[in-house]
């Protein structure tokens, strides 16, 4: 009956430490190759720097946008403007003007 008794305990002892041992290994394989493992932070910095320049190209844009809605503000429009406008979208242009398009 001893040897019955020993016999689950050394399996127990072996089977345990094992499972536990599989489990740290799952973990850190997810931890190097997961998608926000230690090898995925190299394609994040170069992500970041690719955003960082749109970033930069939409704030410019943006700021291009404002000073334009600030020129054509109901209360004070700036005549050039106003007249670039119109003659871009209405086609109206004066006999004594010459135009020249520019791209």
């Amino acid at each position: 009956m001893a040897r019955r008794r020993k016999k689950p305990a050394i399996m127990q002892s072996i089977i345990v430490p094992g499972l536990s041992l599989l489990a740290l290994l799952g973990i850190a394989t997810y931890a190097l190759l997961g998608p926000t493992g230690i090898i995925a932070w190299t394609d994040y910095r170069s992500a970041i720097q690719e955003r960082s320049k749109e970033l930069a190209a939409l704030e410019k844009e943006r700021d291009a946008l404002r000073n334009r809605q600030r020129l054509l503000n109901q209360d004070n429009v700036d005549p050039d403007l106003a007249g670039e406008l119109m003659r871009k979208e209405l086609n109206v242009v004066a006999p004594d003007e010459i135009v020249v398009p520019m791209k």
